[in-house]
């Protein structure tokens, strides 16, 4: 998107705002929040472009708020003052409508300070015209199959207590699969703000390495308890977890939370692993649905003692907390897994006769109060014998406790770290990902 049209779009939001301001009613407070796109989408398959096309969404979230109510509407944003206005008015009347035949909530939030904010992160994104060249050059002998999306995003928050915030940002991913002629599949994703082809080329012939391992003979196991190292791909799996019954104070207050013995000090993670927030990548808003923002960095897990938890204003409300600028879910936004000590040369090494998992999918909780997790191996997972890859494995299943595999069972965690993306795309793109090191374990529990 050119700069001149991503102001307009800027300019067109604060005309919204302002009229909705002069609008109030004296007892009325409300919300807005923008989520806006320019994408190119193409998805691949058998290295052939199945579908390709360009994308402009955006959508407005409006919330009124009145004597202890609240509701909201959702409209399209299409940048033109004039349409854009007639739709929030049209919600603003229906919305007031509403209100009294609404409940009390005893726990509403209401808009307050004047915090405002602006981030305008510019990439170097391929050119629509050239996506397909580049990305099909380096396997058009492959069965390739992905998806790629690139362009702006737009993430934008005002209230009536006037703050105001603005995040825009220029992001691609690929989400890819490689494909033997038996099925096996080596999975991979490449993500930034800036395309670099030669880390796209080196990411490719990893995968063609991989794939190659593929071709030998399958080999199964019985289940048991092997050493395994997880590669950041399955880690960033594993941390996700953390952010369904997780971290989030209101979690640990329902007893909803699989860290609350964590919480209660009851056990403890290995002294090496250390999980934060870090917002300073500029890579999703520090603001939340209230406008509120976040502290730079938070740390959550500090060699292996939960130090903080996730707070949005609500939860703080209800249990008497200090919110610390979470989202409505109190979900992990911008989250990191501090590096260890293993070099990328002494995985296998270290690793000598086990497991190399290379993703993990299907993953829930079997027993969360003793955060037991179960999942399944996918995509290029090996068997490793006397620190050589020997063979691929059938996929395995999986059920072990994060208070073993984060705690006594932890051997290290490599000196390197991967950014793993969001490359999610259900009703808009999905901003942000996790840095996550690998991770090596002994006596990972597989059941199946």
């Amino acid at each position: 998107m050119k700069h001149e049209e991503l102001s307009a779009l800027e300019v067109s939001f604060n005309q919204l705002i302002e009229t909705l301001l002069n609008k109030k009613q004296e007892s009325e407070q409300f919300t807005v929040k923008l989520s806006s796109e320019r994408s190119q989408f193409t998805r691949f398959n058998h290295a052939k472009v199945r579908q390709t096309g360009c994308v402009a969404d955006g959508s407005i979230e409006l919330t009124l708020m009145q004597n202890q109510r609240s509701s909201f509407r959702q409209f399209p944003f299409t940048g033109n003052w004039k349409i854009d206005w007639q739709l929030a008015y049209e919600a603003l009347q229906e919305l007031r409508e509403e209100l009294p035949l609404l409940p009390v909530d005893p726990y509403l939030v209401l808009p307050s300070g004047t915090n405002t904010s602006r981030e305008v992160h510019f990439g170097n994104l391929l050119a629509d015209e050239v996506v397909v060249s580049t990305v099909l050059k380096q396997v058009a002998e492959l069965d390739f199959a992905g998806i790629y999306a690139g362009g702006v995003v737009i993430k934008a928050y005002a209230d009536s207590s006037g703050q105001k915030h603005w995040f825009s940002t220029d992001t691609f991913s690929l989400d890819y699969s490689i494909f033997t002629t038996e099925g096996q599949a080596v999975k991979g994703t490449f993500a930034g703000s800036k395309w670099n082809h030669e880390a796209y080329i080196t990411k490719i012939s990893d995968a063609k390495r991989q794939l190659q391992l593929l071709s030998r003979p399958v080999k199964e196991l019985p289940r048991g308890q092997y050493k395994t190292y997880f590669a950041p791909a399955a880690v960033a799996d594993l941390l996700a977890m953390l952010s369904w019954g997780g971290v989030s104070e209101a979690d640990l207050q329902q007893g909803g939370s699989a860290l609350a013995l964590l919480w209660r000090k009851e056990k403890q993670l290995s002294v090496a692993f250390n999980v934060k927030e870090n917002f300073q990548r500029g890579l999703v808003p520090r603001f939340n649905e209230l406008g509120e923002m976040a502290a730079p960095e938070l740390p959550v897990i500090e060699k292996g003692v939960l130090v903080n938890t996730l707070v949005n204003s609500r939860t703080a409300r209800e249990y008497q907390k200090i919110g610390n600028g979470a989202n409505s879910y109190e979900a992990l936004r911008a989250p990191e897994i501090s590096p260890g000590n293993l070099s990328f040369e002494e995985i296998l090494t270290s690793l000598n006769t086990g497991l190399y998992v290379s993703n993990l999918h299907y993953l829930n909780w079997s027993d969360r109060p003793t955060g037991r997790i179960t999942g399944m191996t996918r995509y290029a997972c090996f068997w490793v014998e006397n620190g050589e890859i020997a063979a691929p494995i059938e996929n395995l299943r999986f059920d072990e406790s994060l208070y073993r595999f984060w705690g006594e069972n932890l051997v290290d965690l490599t000196n390197f770290q991967e950014f793993v993306p969001e490359v999610g795309t259900y009703d808009s793109r999905q901003l942000g990902g996790c840095m996550v090191p690998g991770l090596l374990v002994e006596d990972f529990t597989y059941t199946l």
